[in-house]
C-alpha cells in the first residue's frame, strides 16, 4: 500500500520544476518561472491554471 495517495502527481510537479530551473537557472522575475512551469506541466499532460483567483480572509 503506497503511503502517499497522490505520490505520482507530486513527483511530475517536483520534476517539472527542476526542469525549469535547471533550464533557466535564477535571476529571472518571478513571471518567467511561472510561465515556464505552466508550460512544462502542460506538456507533461497536467491540468492546469494560471493565476487563479482564491478567496483569502484575514
Amino acid at each position: 500500500m503506497e503511503k502517499y495517495i497522490h505520490k505520482d502527481l507530486t513527483d511530475k510537479i517536483i520534476k517539472a520544476f527542476y526542469d525549469v530551473y535547471n533550464e533557466l537557472g535564477f535571476g529571472f522575475l518571478e513571471n518567467v518561472y511561472q510561465n515556464a512551469l505552466y508550460f512544462e506541466l502542460e506538456n507533461n499532460q497536467l491540468n492546469v491554471e494560471a493565476q487563479r483567483p482564491i478567496a483569502v480572509y484575514y
